[in-house]
């Protein structure tokens, strides 16, 4: 297998039932058991309850909002909260001697979960054109490397530089600031592969690409749609928030393929109830549609509304609402009327009496709120589907009022702020002009690399520099052997990170490792700590201002380290105050409020507890759009043919992890433990195919004629869909293909992977 592969390693598979309860007593046991393994207690309670505290630091984990009024003060965090600080806070390291006794060729025969799990990087790493080990380098040395490379090339267009969501709002805004004074847009970022559709769909339909709910709108809603999104694992706080608006009599809808625990029962371990194994039922109306039926439900639901709208007019579409302030609501019921309702249900895959309840539980509601994650995101026509959501809404009226609205759940911690900082290959005239006013000089208008874009690039050697600020870009992007080609493609590839992954050992001709300080370190500056900023999934600005201390000296900030670099790569040239941000942040975030709208007095709000919330025109009812309405949308519903051997595969994250961060090799709440490598499959096909569960099979894809295999997986039954299957990522982006792309945002198609699945000659 190439390094670029998790190597096939089974570790003893166990199997349970699923559970029916998330969180509770178990939630904590997990939580501590991770933290104990990483450092000692008082260094682990230190960091624990400072956690997304007004006057402590932000989560590296989920954007999910804190509360606005008071906070626990126990535990203001959940399960994969504490995981997430476990990794980053741990204190084992990795020095020199490390790497010295570790050749690149043996770190790339470890699998994601053993790589992640070594410890943090203590210093900077450099490897050679040419060496087997990396080897430390002082920092000075390295900048002169990447300005040395960067000044060779033959146009900015041949760099590429990468951002992940964990970024603060200062290291983003400094980052995209130095890329386009060196001359290029080619900013990819995480967002291009999770909720690309999102932003491309929000700003057509409303006008703003982010939500449009506080966490107040949530308890306050009648009805919630949940689509797509699995929040007892990717953002466990969200369910406190159901629980609450449950306990205001909302009813709750979920969609999805599988049915997850955490949308099913909920026991809260900061309550009484939840101590005593009190649970609260938290899902009403669970609609298991197919893989991508998400459109043709969403469809049926609209139709079953527009009869009965029809049946008593007035009764269930907010007709005022829509005629004051959306556009093409006769073009979309004339669409509406040539749908078959019958042909409708059964493309999303749910029984028809389901349909007929979700319907009749929203028909007098108005107070609706939609909430998605990527099993909507990551579709070929994901964008129009997240746009049939939103005409759900404006036929209800239910965006721009209280308990209403739109809610993308972004999946990292700063995804959302990067973007508000600028960090985007397609920037506004808008931004550059404010650049140009500010700095004095004038940024590229061209439209840059976003993630695919770049990959391909670097695959036909059109981009020969590659720098990810964070992230773990091979093991988050599609096609792996292919993008691990296009960086070996390149001349050099660095990676500022706090530990060890897979994309350091799938490098460039050179390459270097810079270690940054995560969230929970202290940032000393010229004597004084300085704090940084972060967007959550809702608008609101907080500051976040670690407390523990570094377990290296020799680790910078991602503020200082772009500062340095971008002070060797100018020299005297820049007009940018480089040396100034790096002494204190402050002064990055006053130019910041000179620059990106709504970040007035950005100093002095961000200080007051809890932050503030940036300016929303959906929000407030107000549709920033080329027409200044809300647009309704006309789409086709999407259906996928397959072949007598062939499955719909979706790629899903297990409960022992965050996005390509591993914290163990259990998926509790599905009943896997021990193991990764497995694929769950309905019942029926396991048999019709001549599987029996616990076989081990081969994944095969063979889009664009070419054949992509995924080795060694452990067939297990599960409830899912005939003809449906999901799988755990990174493990089988292997054969999520490169050009699949969704419609408009050219997000990569993980959640729909048409698969064949054949037995393996390797044995469990």
């Amino acid at each position: 297998m190439d390094s670029a592969e998790n190597p096939v390693r089974f570790t003893g598979i166990r199997l349970s039932p699923p559970k029916q309860v998330a969180a509770g007593i178990p939630a904590v046991v997990s939580s501590m058991r991770h933290i104990l393994g990483e450092m000692n207690a008082f260094r682990g309670m230190k960091a624990l309850l400072e956690l997304n505290q007004k006057d402590g630091f932000d989560c590296p984990g989920c954007a999910w909002p804190d509360p606005d009024d008071e906070r626990s003060g126990i535990a203001e965090y959940c399960e994969n909260g504490a995981k997430a600080i476990a990794e980053e806070a741990t204190t084992k390291k990795l020095l020199p001697a490390f790497f010295a006794q570790h050749s690149i060729a043996e770190l790339g025969q470890l699998t994601d979960y053993e790589i992640g799990k070594k410890g943090r990087i203590a210093q900077p790493m450099h490897l050679a054109p040419g060496a087997t080990h990396y080897t430390p380098i002082a920092w000075a040395d390295a900048y002169k490397i990447i300005a040395g490379h960067l000044h060779k090339l033959s146009s900015p267009d041949e760099a590429v530089f990468y951002t992940s969501g964990r970024t603060s709002n200062e290291a983003a805004f400094l980052y995209q600031l130095m890329v386009r004074e060196y001359g290029t847009n080619n900013l990819p970022d995480c967002s291009n592969m999770c909720h690309e559709s999102s932003g491309v769909a929000l700003n057509d339909a409303v006008g703003i690409g982010k939500g449009s709910v506080t966490l107040e709108d949530i308890h306050e809603a009648e009805v919630l749609i949940i689509l797509g999104q699995n929040p007892g694992t990717n953002h466990p706080r969200m369910l406190t928030a159901l629980q609450k608006a449950k306990a205001n009599g909302a009813t709750i809808i979920s969609v999805n393929p599988l049915p997850e625990t955490g949308l099913l029962n909920f026991l809260n371990p900061q309550t009484v109830k939840g101590v005593l194994n009190i649970k609260t039922h938290l899902t009403d109306i669970f609609l298991q549609v197919k893989i991508n039926g998400d459109m043709a439900l969403l469809k049926a639901l609209s139709l079953l509304m527009l009869q009965e709208e029809e049946r008593v007019p007035g009764s269930v579409f907010d007709q005022e609402f829509i005629a004051g302030n959306t556009q093409g609501y006769e073009d979309y019921i004339a669409h509406l009327k040539t749908q078959s309702l019958p042909k409708l249900i059964a493309d999303s895959g749910v029984a028809p009496e389901l349909i007929q309840q979700a319907a009749q539980a929203l028909f007098h509601k108005k107070k609706i709120i939609a909430c998605w994650a990527m099993g909507l995101t990551q579709h070929k026509n994901a964008v129009d589907t997240i746009r049939e959501v939103v005409n759900l809404l404006l036929l209800k009226g239910s965006i721009g009022k209280p308990g209403a609205g739109t809610c993308p759940v972004r999946g990292h911690s700063n995804v959302q702020g990067d973007r508000t900082m600028g960090i985007y290959e397609q920037p506004s005239a808008a931004l550059l002009n404010k650049i140009n006013a500010v700095y004095g000089f004038q940024p590229p208008q061209a439209h840059g690399y976003d993630v695919v874009h770049a990959i391909n690039a670097m695959h036909r050697g059109d981009a020969k520099v590659f720098m990810a600020m964070g992230g773990n870009f091979l093991s988050a992007t599609p096609d792996t052997l292919y993008t691990a080609e296009a960086l070996r493609n390149c001349d050099l590839t660095v990676h500022v990170s706090t530990k060890l992954n897979r994309s350091h050992v799938v490098h460039g001709k050179e390459a270097l490792i810079l270690p940054c300080l995560g969230r929970s370190d202290k940032d000393i500056q010229h004597g004084e700590q300085q704090f940084v900023t972060c967007e959550n999934s809702m608008g609101v600005i907080q500051m976040s201002k670690g407390n523990l201390q570094p377990v290296s000296n020799d680790m910078r900030s991602e503020p200082v380290i772009v500062c340095e670099l971008a002070m060797t790569l100018f020299g005297e040239k820049s007009r940018v105050p480089w040396a100034d941000y790096a002494r204190h942040y402050d002064h990055i975030r006053n130019d910041i409020e000179k620059v990106i709208p709504g970040f007035d007095n950005y100093n002095k709000r961000v200080r007051h507890p809890g932050g503030f919330y940036l300016p929303n025109g959906a929000r407030d009812g107000r549709f920033n759009t080329y027409n200044g309405k809300a647009n309704f949308n006309i789409a086709d519903v999407l259906t996928t043919p397959l072949a007598i051997d062939e499955y719909m595969m979706m790629t899903i994250r297990s409960h022992d992890q965050f996005n390509t961060t591993i914290y163990g090799l259990d998926d509790r709440y599905r009943g896997v433990y021990h193991e990764r490598r497995v694929i769950f499959m309905h019942p029926a096909d396991i048999a019709a195919a001549g599987f029996h569960p616990g076989d081990v099979v081969d994944l095969y894809n063979y889009h664009g004629g070419k054949e992509r295999v995924a080795y060694g997986f452990i067939i297990v039954s599960y409830h899912i869909p005939e003809k449906c299957t999901a799988t755990y990522f990174p493990e089988t982006n292997v054969l999520v293909p490169v050009d699949s792309v969704a419609d408009k945002s050219n997000t990569p198609t993980s959640k729909l992977v048409i698969i064949k699945i054949k037995s393996s000659t390797i044995k469990n």
